[in-house]
């Protein structure tokens, strides 16, 4: 069997996956010095113990299906280093991901596992990872980063790999912690290496892959902007929190932003002033506030800095409040 030969549902081992694309016999994330391979190994009943699932999402949007996939690292804080890294930027380096899902073990060799193959995958060009609060083996609550997978040839889904839908709606409260620890989003200069990104040509159909690098600069934006905030809160003695949402017959987890519990007030927050921003933050909070416990919370767009006086009136329009960072204070706080 070739690298040609493996089709979607193939059972096999590690060792006969070596053979066929180099690798190692340990690790979920494992790159390929042999061959333009990363292997993506998963197990459903492992992942159950630090709460999460990988798998396929029920829902599709206009490009398709979507496999989740949750970065390496047990312990603390997830970073976009080493292999999580090699994953975020395997367009740069020519590779392709393929995702395997374990099965069981071998008839009479206990200890070795079999994986079934579901198929070859690349990263979402728009949102190609989520960060998202779950447990390390030690319990404790910690960022991981999950990335959002697109198939890029013929794939098999399995009832047993998609992510259970919820039976109700699900609402957990959990308390809002820092996280812009600058590590979590720094990239080995090897690393920081765009994956195919051309320049737009007139009238060309060519497609344009976004940056991986673009990504986590977005997400780094957010992320200082919302523990600036968070400090910020905490200074003032408010107690802060975050809501995780799903919603019954779905697969999807929803994660908001900061909740200031003693002010009963729902941010979303944007890390950039922008039209399309603006606009992203109005739409979640209205959906977000359809599901929280506090029906009656005021529903507030954080922003890094003013926007242009028609977006403030758009904020307003939608019966928003607007808060935007100015320096070393927060204009529109305390929201009325």
């Amino acid at each position: 069997m070739t690298s040609a030969q493996i089709t979607p549902g193939d059972v096999l081992t590690r060792e006969q996956l070596n053979a066929l694309f180099g690798g190692s016999g340990q690790g979920g994330i494992i790159p390929s010095k042999t061959s333009n391979t990363i292997q993506l190994f998963t197990d459903h009943d492992s992942g159950k113990d630090y709460g999460y699932q990988d798998g396929w999402l029920a829902e599709e949007d206009e490009k398709g299906p979507i496999f989740e996939y949750t970065g390496q690292g047990v312990e603390g804080h997830q970073t976009l280093k080493r292999f999580n890294g090699a994953v975020l930027n395997h367009a740069a380096a020519g590779r392709t991901l393929r995702v395997f899902v374990c099965v069981g073990y071998v008839n009479g060799r206990d200890g070795t596992k079999e994986h079934r193959y579901v198929g070859e995958f690349k990263l979402d060009d728009d949102e190609p990872f989520v960060r998202r609060q779950a447990l390390d083996q030690n319990k404790d609550l910690r960022w991981v980063y999950v990335f959002r997978l697109r198939p890029v040839a013929p794939v098999e889904q399995l009832p047993e790999d998609f992510v259970p839908a919820a039976s109700d709606d699900v609402i957990e409260t959990l308390p809002a912690v820092p996280t812009g620890d600058p590590s979590l989003f720094e990239l080995k200069p090897a690393e920081s290496t765009s994956g195919q990104a051309t320049k737009p040509e007139k009238n060309s159909k060519k497609k344009v892959t976004r940056k991986a690098s673009d990504a986590v600069e977005v997400t780094r934006r957010e992320a200082e902007l919302s523990d600036r905030f968070l400090a910020f809160l905490k200074s003032q003695g408010h107690k802060v929190d975050r809501f995780k949402i799903r919603v019954r017959g779905l697969t999807s987890t929803f994660w908001t932003d900061l909740y200031d519990a003693t002010d009963n007030v729902l941010y979303e927050l944007k890390g950039s002033s922008s039209r399309n921003a603006v606009r992203m933050a109005i739409g979640q909070l209205h959906d977000y506030s359809r599901h929280i416990p506090p029906k009656d919370a005021r529903l507030v767009v954080l922003l890094p800095e003013r926007p242009v006086d028609d977006l403030a009136e758009l904020v307003a329009h939608a019966g928003m409040a607007l808060v935007y960072e100015d320096g070393d204070k927060f204009v529109g706080w305390p929201v009325a």
